[in-house]
């Protein structure tokens, strides 16, 4: 096996995600492992953990698993070698700005929750405080 290639553990060392949700994200066509080793096991390259990683950022977002594997698909189409026609590239660029501004949004939604999250776990610290002294 050569140095370029890993295996899935390593793989998910360095991703942080678990064996099982790579298998699945290998099972929906999300990320296909580059080679095979003679023993079977899954390889994977960096461009494939550059994939995982993607994914893996897109995951909390609430992107669906067709919206991750589109944007897949549009980052390696623009990624290709060769430039792309430029109705074509301008196509692409236009759906990553698509899903910048939905990434953005959803970023924006979630700074809101986590507002409202510290708030409240600051009510309770506040209520601790003031109701959980010991007697003297």
């Amino acid at each position: 096996m050569s140095s370029e290639h890993m295996q899935i553990g390593e793989v998910a060392a360095r991703t942080e995600l678990s064996l099982r949700t790579i298998r699945h994200y290998e099972e929906s066509g999300l990320v296909v492992p580059s080679a095979r080793s003679r023993g079977g096991f899954r390889l994977y390259t960096e461009v494939d953990v550059a994939r995982l990683m993607v994914i893996r950022r897109m995951k909390p977002l609430g992107f669906t698993l067709d919206e991750m594997r589109d944007l897949l698909d549009v980052v390696a189409r623009l990624d290709a070698g060769g430039e792309p026609a430029p109705d074509e590239r301008d196509a692409l660029l236009e759906r990553v700005r698509a899903y910048e501004r939905a990434a953005a949004e959803q970023v924006a939604k979630l700074r809101v929750q986590l507002a409202r999250a510290e708030e409240f776990a600051g009510t309770l610290r506040t209520r601790l405080d003031r109701d959980g002294q010991p007697e003297a």
